[in-house]
């Protein structure tokens, strides 16, 4: 292929591809055996791939460039258009569902490529198309704001990212000076923030009366592709993390205060693992892409071929700059069969986990594009491809010292601490969201007060008194996933239960853990997130008690390497 910065993007013929869809929807219908019936599915799984790809490349090149005019542009078009061909999707899903030969597809694919198109067909209806629309256009103006952010800090005008480091400087004052320049774009904000969120959940919650759902909660179960499990089975996940890991965090972060010399913790401290400065990766970015790159190359054949495929082709965009979107996240251009990596390198450690989970991301996908699947079962639900990455970012230990030099035992403390760290703020995301979706009559004021009380529920360690942003309660806004995904949050959650599961299986037997984790990779969405977990080997953990061994056996390493 070529290039990423060659590959020329061209608008596709919208009108073309929605009469062509309308065509195939009848032959759906028609198809008057299962070989005709799988004959039309290939074609139109061909025209959703070749849309999909036209899109992710738009989005991708507007997101690197949130002030190029051109793709702005582009991403509006999608915005207003992508709800239209996804609605011209779901009346083929249905005219599929609806031909008696449907059979047959379950015979090739398996019973969950059916189970797929059933739950897809009852995530929207052709009357919500505006809602959509409006909802995409909400969210392109949350990131937009969120983009715009340049904060002044040290004689420097800064992009979010960029505060980082300095929030978790070795100096009290610059950590305490960098989350209230942060604090402060929030508040200068803080109207537009909150109008955004208001409208959102009135939208989201609309979609849903509109479908019948008494409001966007169980929608959102659908929307998130959950076969298996459902509200109660996250709830009772939730509790386990309050009962069983809490405690062991509370532990965890005194411990942490500790270490780092501090006498009254503020939450202007929580990003400092250690005294003397967290790990933070030895030189460039190059430097860091082309250790990356030896690691995927001696780590096994697949990797190697994959890595040299993402950087010969320009498949990465690492570097932050003024005007790129936030965040990183892992895209793919099904057409071209090629993944691409999205991040904003700010110097700290979390350079090594977009290598390291984002790269987990576009292997499984470069995985999947190679098998005869069709784009339903080329991944599986969100919860699932979070395993992919956060797996990664363990089994990739042997090659840490790469990036970290002699700090690579700091590191490795460091990164099981933030994992375990990480299970009672995921949930507090997701509870949330439950809270907010189910009282949409609660004010901005009532909804901050809210995720206060979360904090005292799953980090009571936290003190933010007195601090701008977080202080009120509105720490939640500066999660991009809170308003652009909404519900998806707790999947890391169950994905990091997994992956530290992986942990303990590469802590025995390095090799055995690598086999296994291949050989889920390759089931891409073939199966549920249970099975897909239990073909591994491993613990689901929505049992009550399944929790607490996975969290304390990750808790004992902790303890025992201590520096």
């Amino acid at each position: 292929m070529k290039p990423f910065s060659q590959i020329e993007y061209v608008r596709p013929d919208l009108e073309g591809m929605l009469a062509r869809l309308d065509e195939l929807t009848a032959q759906a219908a028609n198809a008057a055996s299962g070989e005709e019936l799988l004959a039309v599915c290939d074609e139109c799984d061909k025209l959703c791939q070749q849309f999909m790809t036209d899109s992710s490349l738009s989005y991708v090149r507007y997101s690197i460039n949130t002030k190029d005019e051109f793709y702005a542009k582009e991403n509006d078009f999608y915005d207003e258009n992508s709800p239209r061909f996804n609605d011209k999707g779901l009346a083929f899903s249905r005219a599929v569902l609806a031909n008696p030969h449907k059979q047959a597809l379950a015979d090739r694919y398996g019973q969950i490529y059916l189970d797929k198109l059933e739950q897809s067909v009852r995530c929207a209806i052709p009357e919500i198309l505006p809602l959509m629309q409006k909802e995409n256009a909400l969210v392109s103006q949350y990131q937009k704001l969120y983009a715009s952010a340049m904060v002044e800090f040290e004689g420097q005008t800064l992009p979010l990212p960029k505060l980082g480091p300095y929030k978790q400087s070795t100096d009290r004052a610059v950590r305490k000076a960098a989350y209230e320049a942060e604090g402060k774009f929030f508040d200068d904000h803080q109207a537009e923030f909150d109008e955004l969120y208001t409208k959102l959940i009135e939208n989201r919650n609309e979609q849903a009366r509109a479908m019948g759902y008494e409001n966007y909660v169980p929608l959102s179960y659908l929307r998130m592709q959950r076969l298996g499990y459902g509200r109660e089975e996250v709830e009772a996940y939730r509790n386990q993390v309050v009962r069983d890991v809490v405690p062991l965090v509370a532990r965890m972060k005194a411990r942490q205060v500790e270490r780092c010399g501090l006498t009254d913790p503020k939450f202007y401290d929580s990003a400092l693992y250690f005294a003397d400065g967290n790990p933070n990766p030895t030189g460039t970015p190059e430097e860091i892409l082309a250790a990356g790159r030896t690691m995927y190359r001696e780590l096994s054949p697949e990797t190697a071929e994959f890595i040299d495929f993402l950087m010969d082709n320009e498949l990465l965009d690492v570097l932050s700059r003024p005007g790129k979107a936030p965040g990183g996240y892992c895209t793919h251009f099904p057409t071209l069969k090629a993944p691409f990596i999205f991040s904003n390198f700010n110097g700290t450690s979390g350079d090594v986990d977009v290598l390291t989970h984002e790269a987990g991301h576009a292997f499984q996908a470069y995985r999947a594009m190679q098998q005869d699947l069709p784009g339903e079962l080329q991944g599986p639900g969100l919860e699932s491809c979070e395993i992919h990455s956060m797996s990664m970012e363990f089994l990739t230990t042997p090659w840490h010292h790469l990036f970290f030099g002699p700090q690579t035992g700091k590191y490795a403390l460091y990164h099981a601490e933030d994992a375990l760290g990480f299970l009672p703020y995921g949930c507090m995301v997701d509870e949330f969201q439950h809270i907010v979706y189910s009282h949409p009559e609660l004010t901005p004021e009532q909804r901050n007060e809210e995720w206060l009380k979360l904090e005292k529920k799953y980090r009571p360690w936290n003190n933010m008194e007195g601090m701008p942003f977080y202080g009120r309660g509105a720490g939640w806004q500066r999660q991009l996933h809170i308003y652009q995904y909404p519900f998806y949050y707790i999947d890391y959650c169950l994905a990091q239960t997994v992956a530290l599961q992986f942990f303990a299986a590469f802590l025995k037997d390095p090799k055995d853990a690598w086999q296994r984790y291949l050989a889920l990779v390759d089931k891409a969405g073939t199966q549920t997130y249970a099975d897909l977990v239990r073909s591994a080997g491993l613990v689901v953990p929505f049992t009550d008690g399944s929790l607490a061994p996975v969290a304390k056996a990750v808790s004992d390493w902790i303890d025992a390497n201590q520096l």
